[in-house]
């Protein structure tokens, strides 16, 4: 019986893929064959990335066929990698040279998230260019944008992602698979040093602890840094899981956020999901409440229709003032219109900048009193306004020489 392994996409539709078969056997080592429109230009460099994955898992008798669909070098040899192993090939060790992102530092625990674009993970053409839109992170997603037939294809597309993109300045996450396939998800990804790890469908804070252990085991055997953090942000899908909202967020010190998934949430309940979200209300403040009791951020869920940018608006604005810190994004055109509905308005502003300035003059001053013309400030009212001057100044709405003191570490 002739072992045969394919992987990835083809077809006039197909951009930034390509479709890969690896038949195992043969007696005339490896039979590499290569179809692209560029192949005057980068026909050589294909089948150098091809080989350099088959030899680096001891492949040496096989027929490839490769059709090229314009894929860079990193898609080239995650599904050849793909392929071999559906053919039967036993998985080898990294065959990229691992980029480490941890030169650019951690990620900081309170930065800003008000917008997280989700790419689906078995689509390569949709990563290349995401960090050119400017959203403050990516989603690499391998749960429910990804068939079942292609969750492995897709976890050895986003490892190299991960090594090879460029996301700018955005936050690199991962969102998982369920269950084992999940932890085995982290085997591929945690080595490359993802920011954000997203746990779908949390009911109860073990799966949690669960998560966290083994990618601290991960850690430990491939001699990571234990200093730069891995962060992980539970999504509550269900009823059960936001009745174990505040347990689940303070189940662990890398829990840097929680968030809702309101499709399964609103499916779970038996109800429909409607364009003001009045079904959902009482759950998403109900996770604010429990992710501020527990000191990180609450992120609001994805608004489905891309061509309803008011509604998008209206939806980020009212999710703003329950205390959400961002929403999720499924296309780039959601970015801006996210951007300006979290961002504070200009008289707004203004007042927590006053604020800020009469704190700072009456501290000078040994005032125990802060006033702002005739009338006086409350302490709670004085580190609103300097929060919200802090997260201005992280969204470049105010000069970081401007009024405004540092707030701590918390969302």
């Amino acid at each position: 019986m002739i072992a045969r392994g394919e992987a990835g996409h083809r077809g006039p539709d197909v951009r930034s893929d390509l479709h890969v078969e690896v038949e195992l056997g043969g007696d005339v080592g490896v039979d590499l064959e290569v179809t692209s429109k560029v192949e005057a230009l980068y026909g050589e460099a294909i089948r150098a990335d091809a080989r350099r994955v088959l030899g680096a898992l001891e492949v040496d008798h096989a027929r490839v066929r490769v059709r090229d669909e314009g894929a860079l070098p990193w898609v080239v040899m995650a599904r050849v990698e793909a392929a071999a192993v559906r053919a039967g090939v036993e998985p080898a060790p990294g065959t990229l040279p691992a980029r480490a992102r941890s030169a650019r530092g951690p990620s900081p625990r309170d930065r800003l998230r008000r917008s997280r674009l989700y790419l689906p993970g078995d689509s390569p053409r949709f990563m290349v260019n995401a960090g050119l839109h400017g959203p403050d992170a990516v989603i690499l997603d391998l749960e429910d944008s990804v068939h079942p037939d292609h969750k492995h294809a897709a976890r050895l597309l986003v490892r190299n992602a991960i090594r090879a993109v460029d996301f700018g300045a955005a936050e690199v996450m991962v969102r998982i698979n369920q269950g084992v396939p999940g932890l085995e998800d982290l085997d591929a990804v945690i080595p490359e040093a993802p920011d954000v790890i997203l746990v779908p469908k949390v009911e109860h804070a073990e799966t949690v602890l669960d998560v966290a252990a083994r990618i601290h085991a991960i850690r430990d055997e491939e001699g990571l840094d234990p200093s730069r953090p891995v962060w992980l942000m539970p999504i509550l899908e269900s009823a059960l899981g936001i009745e174990h909202a505040f347990d689940i967020a303070r189940a662990h010190e890398s829990v840097v956020a929680l968030t809702i998934g309101l499709e399964d949430y609103t499916a779970d309940l038996g109800v429909a999901k409607t364009r003001d979200g009045q079904e959902s209300a009482w759950a998403r403040k109900r996770l604010v409440n429990a992710a501020r009791a527990a000191g990180v951020q609450a992120i609001d869920s994805v608004y489905g229709d891309l061509d309803d940018e008011e509604g998008l608006r209206a939806w980020g604005i009212r999710a703003r003032s329950m205390g959400f810190t961002g929403m999720g994004c499924v296309h780039p055109r959601q970015i801006r219109p996210i951007h300006e509905s979290f961002a504070p308005g200009e008289d707004a502003l203004a007042r927590a900048l006053s604020i800020v300035e009469a704190f700072r003059d009456a501290s000078e001053r040994g005032l125990g009193v802060v006033s702002l013309g005739s009338k006086m400030i409350d302490p709670p009212v004085v580190e609103r306004a300097r929060r919200l001057v802090a997260d201005a100044k992280r969204m470049g709405l105010v000069p970081n020489g401007a009024a405004g003191t540092p707030v701590g570490d918390g969302p």
